[in-house]
């Protein structure tokens, strides 16, 4: 028994070893990538494609946005939004999955106005939500939550579908009730299909911002880049796409980090 505890510490050691080698190169190929996009950037910017700013007429645009409080207003005014937009989808998506994927009538009746809502694009719902909600924040929420929801909802419902059936078979034989089932087996097996359906959603929340922020709105990345077009500010243009990239970098980061200590018992690449 000693001897294959001290096997399986030997052979657990590599492995440890393994992990912040990975992270460290993926750190690194990450840099590098940056510092050659930058590269690619003044080059082009240097032999004159119209109008493209170069990284540092973007910086300068950025501090002077900085300085004036301008950017942190409207990055936290379209953070605001897309985060509760995202999370009022995702809470209702998980559950609506589940439901579908578990229960064959539930799937039966939701199904078809998931996947007829599905083949039209949130943005298209802006005039309706216009007409029936005004122009204040209630609609800009709504077309986020609706790309976020159906984003999430079907990777949800795909998990538990896909769910090994001799897992829950084999829970069946040992005497687990439903509830337990579903708790013990389905739940886990789900969670990773849950969190990269977050990961979709939470892009799709940040893609249909600039739209949402069409509507009436008088702060937020959207509407100060649509400001800077009416008067060919590409600097400011590039600022706002930078930093709509940024934040849902760092809030992609963070869902990958929870999934990551959620599903540490999967097997990693």
């Amino acid at each position: 028994m000693t001897q294959l505890t001290a096997t399986g510490k030997a052979q657990a050691a590599p492995a440890a070893r393994r992990g912040p080698r990975r992270s460290r190169r993926a750190l690194v190929l990450n840099l590098l990538a940056v510092v050659v996009g930058l590269l690619v950037w003044t080059a082009l910017a240097t032999i004159g494609v119209q109008g493209l700013p170069n990284p540092l007429e973007v910086a300068g645009r950025a501090a002077e946005l900085i300085g004036d409080g301008t950017l942190v207003t409207d990055a936290l005014a379209s953070l605001r939004r897309v985060l509760i937009g995202f999370l009022l989808g995702t809470l209702l998506a998980i559950p609506v999955g589940f439901l579908m994927g578990w229960y064959a009538t539930a799937r039966g009746l939701l199904e078809p106005y998931v996947q007829f809502f599905r083949t039209i694009p949130p943005l298209a719902i802006i005039p309706l939500a216009i007409v029936l909600m005004g122009i204040d924040e209630r609609p800009k929420i709504f077309v986020i939550f609706l790309a976020a929801f159906l984003s999430s909802v079907v990777s949800t419902f795909q998990g538990v579908v896909d769910v090994d059936r001799t897992l829950i078979n084999a829970a069946r034989v040992l005497g687990a009730s439903d509830r337990t089932i579903f708790l013990r087996v389905v739940v886990p097996a789900s969670t990773p299909f849950i969190l990269v359906g977050m990961r979709v959603g939470l892009g799709a929340a940040w893609g249909t911002l600039v739209a949402a922020e069409l509507i009436a709105a008088q702060e937020g990345l959207g509407f100060r880049m649509q400001q800077a077009q009416l008067y060919y500010d590409l600097s400011t243009i590039f600022v706002g796409l930078i930093t709509i990239g940024v934040l849902g970098l760092l809030m992609d980061r963070l869902l990958l980090l929870a999934e990551r200590r959620l599903t540490n018992w999967q097997e990693r690449r």
